[in-house]
């Protein structure tokens, strides 16, 4: 019988994808703690973990969560991972994309195929509209600089949004993510040249060229929480490409903040 492996990341997409699947098995890296029960693996093992999955009757994967580059402990390395290590090792000085392309395309190797979040649900991927408030003019103008911006920075595989009031970009997403960015916009709020003007936007996107099966940007009520404490009037995100949760919670909190919602096309 075929199964399905959920490689667990933190946060709360992997709660929601597990509960979309029939008896799925469920893997975390070792070094990680999902909000789900996982049996841990190592990236230094992998393919004896593919192994184990392929023994399990598994032919499909779903990568959901944030996943964290792990500490590479060279001594736990087995042979045949080993014979791997250059071309994973070569991904992760281009980036993070680009090592997670390479161990995506070790699993398919093993005869796994990578399934993506919205093939599973695709409620959890909106389309295009507006689900709460409504942004303005200037608002429209700051996102398409921030779109500009975070498409821009794709190519360097440095993160998937950037924060942008009135024209100005207060900060961009980098490796502390995207709680960090918020933070440090709340602390140049300042810069704004127009008090009165309009607040400021959080904007999300996956890179041109990103791999869809796996991190795709994610929001929720916690960033809608966030964006209202950093002082801003909305979030926009690239229609179809981002994961919202717990959208009811998400628009009922932006409501209340006054925030607007906005999956842009």
């Amino acid at each position: 019988m075929s199964r399905i492996a959920l490689i667990a990341g933190e946060g709360r997409l992997a709660p929601a994808i597990a509960a979309a699947l029939d008896t799925p098995v469920i893997y975390a890296l070792d070094h990680l703690r999902p909000e789900i029960e996982a049996k841990p693996f190592r990236l230094e093992r992998l393919v004896p973990f593919l192994d184990e999955l392929t023994d399990q009757g598994v032919t499909r994967a779903v990568f959901a969560g944030a996943i964290r580059r792990p500490r590479i402990e060279p001594d736990l390395f087995d042979q045949r991972t080993m014979a791997i290590v250059p071309r994973i090792l070569m991904g992760m000085q281009s980036g993070d994309d680009a090592a997670l392309r390479a161990v995506l395309d070790v699993f398919e190797e093993a005869g796994i195929h990578i399934v993506s979040v919205d093939e599973i649900l695709p409620e959890l991927v909106p389309g295009e509209g507006v689900l709460a408030g409504e942004p303005s003019p200037r608002d429209q103008k700051d996102a398409g600089r921030a779109a500009e911006i975070v498409h821009g920075l794709g190519p360097l595989d440095v993160g998937q949004g950037a924060v942008v009031a009135q024209g100005l970009c207060l900060a961009i997403e980098a490796l502390p993510g995207t709680q960090a960015m918020l933070e440090f916009a709340k602390l140049h709020a300042g810069l704004k040249p127009d008090p009165k003007g309009a607040k400021g936007l959080l904007y999300k996107a996956p890179k041109p060229g990103q791999d869809r099966r796996i991190d795709l940007p994610t929001i929720g009520p916690d960033t809608v929480r966030q964006a209202a404490e950093a002082g801003l009037g909305g979030i926009v995100w690239e229609a179809g490409s981002v994961i919202l949760l717990e959208r009811d919670e998400a628009v009922h909190c932006a409501n209340q903040a006054g925030l607007f919602l906005w999956a842009r096309a």
